[in-house]
């Protein structure tokens, strides 16, 4: 068994993506779609690229493959800015409503799996201990630059 924290949360993180990608491939997304599907798809503004990248920590070449990929596939289309023509907005497609139910179950389900025999009490020191542990290597959560999100 691997016996460091790293090695540990690795292994964590493989885990709950594999969950995600047995579930989401029957429409064809791997868990990294899927995230960001959700995010899209719960957001009360057309997010960018940009948006992505921040809020995910994610590279500009990883988020334009994975909007690439879910444009292909007729889950969203990418249009201009009308404020700036050098930049796009993300606009979810009606296919991704098939899409939804599924994310929102898988989640549910990875989430219930996660804690499976913890009592709530435990359940919430995790969480407090996960929230230390991320402090503790200096990560913030981003915040998105898209001005609408905040209104």
């Amino acid at each position: 068994m691997i016996k460091t924290f790293g090695g540990r949360i690795r292994l964590l993180h493989w885990g709950t993506s594999q969950a995600m990608n047995e579930s989401l491939a029957r429409i064809g997304l791997t868990s990294a779609q899927g995230r960001i599907m959700f995010r899209l798809m719960h957001s009360k503004a057309h997010l960018r690229a940009r948006d992505i990248e921040r809020e995910f920590c994610l590279s500009h070449p990883t988020v334009s493959g994975i909007l690439s990929r879910l444009e292909k596939k007729g889950f969203i289309e990418l249009r201009p800015d009308p404020a700036d023509k050098r930049c796009k907005r993300i606009y979810v497609l009606d296919k991704a409503s098939e899409f939804s139910s599924l994310m929102s179950e898988t989640i549910e389900k990875n989430e219930s799996r996660l804690v499976d025999g913890f009592t709530p009490e435990e359940a919430a020191q995790f969480a407090a201990y996960l929230e230390r542990a991320i402090g503790n290597m200096g990560v913030r959560p981003p915040e998105l630059s898209c001005k609408e999100e905040s209104e």
